[in-house]
């Protein structure tokens, strides 16, 4: 069902059916165990009945004569007994088996909602990604879907509770038509009160579920780029940022439990008070012999037990809003088609190619320039290319449409057996070993671990550790050098054994010689690898085959280095800057 659907329909209407269209969904998931929470409950509704009947012969033929004899009848003692513990046996079995029941069925729902949208964050390509934010889908992936199966727990119960309804209302009368027409009547009074709590709170939860994902996805923003707001000084502005998001989470889960407090006090208040009513009518009606003291006491137990599962259906109402806003906000990720990765195409060719650009232009954003501007490139496989340009040339821009981060506005991307790998120059590493890190829990093979780290030129430090590839190296790799941990992540990025490699200014913390090093490794290896780099450093340039010259978002130049000095002044006065830069920085 559409949101204009829900829209266009009266409020009241909508309501149900957004509530019946989101039960009907999430018991398509595990149908069977739900059934036999109900079960379970549908036991526990006709014992609670029956129960009465115990209590009613027990004092009756049991207490009274007591009282007035002073003896009890030991066989009508044992029947009396073994009817109220036989039926509270039989109810005791019913709940355990809903309850049960009721919360494998939601945690199952919950395991199966959690593992489809995984599985189609997954099939999304890489740019689909780029435009969302991490802490935004993590959010829905747990407590979204922790919200959506919520209605499931108490849902058993609920629908137990018509059955008991129907069964206690109808004996209560048959019991005392006057008292039975009192305790009836409170039924409507409360299942009134709870359609008029679920109107009143379905726009506080959807409020304070939207501020939570909010907020998780604003946490894990500030925290993936820490780096980025330490440089820009912008702690406090995140603080604040930060603050706002979870106040207007605060208050609108302020407004939800002040609503649901309200709500709860009636439902204890109006019972007792129709109780009270009972015990006053009921004591007429014994003393002017209408009815019994057992029926009474039958009566008043059964009109008890009967007030908590009326409020099992208030607890599933104020439990829909909640699990409908965290079901919608499931659904808006599930409902995205999956989106055709551009880089999923297959190029004929006389000529073998690693990456191959076509007319491609990308932009941030309507009203804003374009970063990349129809650039058409060819890049012969096995080769080492660098690319250079000023800062805010669009390097990293061009390596993110090449790896498929980012999908260009126009134009084609081919890479060599559709597969690549980019490794970012503030590598990211796990807490666990450095193999975890390398075959990222896929179990690769030793040999293949080891040319990896050969390769990224990583093996003889790594090999120095005690515990070799099984050291743990603490969270984002804080007990290694930069060096080291950008070599982990290139080394990580070998092992998925693709044919091109993207590096964004990843060996920018490696001297000179051990960059040469993985560079030399990179273009002897046994498998023919495409290595695209985004470099500064006059060293890494020289090591290249091919120079490409990136000026303002466009192809400038593109050439052997020693070519593009001698025949491009641009390129020649970047390049002295570069020169400039490192004799300042001591480099």
């Amino acid at each position: 069902m559409s949101e204009t659907e829900v829209v266009d329909q009266p409020p009241s209407k909508s309501r149900l059916r957004v509530g019946y269209g989101l039960v009907r969904d999430l018991l398509k998931f595990h149908p069977r165990i739900f059934a036999i929470a109900v079960a379970g409950a549908s036991v526990y509704a006709v014992c609670t009945v029956a129960s009465s009947f115990g209590v009613s012969y027990l004092v009756d033929h049991v207490i009274l004569p007591r009282f007035e004899t002073g003896k009890i009848d030991f066989r009508v003692y044992l029947i009396g007994a073994a009817i109220v513990i036989g039926i509270g046996l039989l109810r005791a079995f019913g709940v355990v088996i809903r309850r049960s029941f009721a919360g494998i069925s939601n945690w199952r729902t919950v395991e199966s909602i959690s593992m489809l949208l995984v599985q189609h964050i997954m099939t999304q390509p890489m740019f689909w990604h780029k435009k969302k934010m991490t802490g935004d889908l993590v959010a829905r992936v747990g407590v979204d879907s922790d919200a959506a199966a919520e209605v499931l727990g108490p849902l058993p119960f609920s629908t137990s509770v018509v059955l008991l309804v129907f069964l206690t209302g109808g004996w209560l009368v048959i019991v005392d038509v006057p008292l039975g027409l009192v305790a009836i009547s409170v039924i409507p009074i409360l299942l009134l009160l709870n359609v008029g709590y679920q109107r009143r709170i379905d726009k506080h939860y959807d409020s304070a579920q939207h501020e939570l994902g909010a907020l998780s996805s604003a946490v894990h923003e500030s925290f993936d780029g820490v780096m980025v707001v330490k440089a820009f000084g912008a702690e406090e502005r995140e603080t604040r940022r930060l603050s706002v998001i979870s106040t207007r989470l605060k208050d609108a889960r302020i407004r939800a439990v002040s609503a649901r407090s309200t709500f709860e006090a009636m439902l204890d208040g109006i019972p007792s008070l129709v109780n009270i009513l009972l015990l006053v009518v009921g004591a007429m009606r014994v003393e002017s012999d209408s009815m019994s003291v057992g029926e009474l006491t039958s009566f008043i137990y059964l009109f008890t037990l009967l007030i908590f599962p009326l409020r099992i259906i208030g607890y599933v109402l104020s439990s829909v809003p909640h699990s409908a806003s965290g079901y919608k906000r499931v659904r808006e990720i599930l409902d995205e088609p999956l989106v055709r990765d551009p880089q999923m195409m297959v190029r004929e060719s006389s000529v073998e190619f690693g990456v191959c650009l076509q007319h491609v232009t990308f932009g941030f954003g309507d009203g804003l320039p374009n970063v990349l501007s129809d650039i058409s490139l060819e890049i012969a496989a096995g080769k080492t290319i660098v690319v250079v340009g000023a800062t805010g040339s669009g390097k990293s821009t061009l390596l993110s449409v090449m790896s498929g981060l980012l999908q260009p506005d126009s134009g084609n991307v081919f890479i060599a057996e559709r597969s690549a790998s980019i490794v970012f120059q503030e590598p990211f590493l796990f807490s666990g070993t450095i193999r975890h890190n390398i075959d990222m829990g896929r179990s690769m093979a030793d040999n293949v671990v080891q040319n990896a780290l050969y390769l990224a030129a990583a093996d003889e430090f790594v090999s120095a550790l005690d515990d070799g590839v099984n050291t743990v190296i603490g969270e984002r790799g804080i007990s290694l050098s930069g060096g080291q941990r950008q070599r982990i992540s290139l080394a990580r990025a070998i092992a998925q054994q693709s044919s091109v490699l993207l590096l964004d200014d990843t060996t920018s913390s490696l001297d000179t010689v051990t960059e040469a090093l993985v560079i030399d490794r990179l273009h002897h290896s046994e498998k023919v690898v495409t290595t695209i780099i985004v470099a500064s450093r006059p060293s890494t340039i020289a090591l290249a085959d091919e120079v490409v010259f990136i000026e303002q978002g466009r192809l400038s130049d593109q050439g052997v280095h020693s070519s593009l000095l001698a025949r491009n002044e641009n390129y020649r006065l970047l390049m002295q800057s570069f020169e400039h830069d490192r004799e300042q920085g001591g480099v």
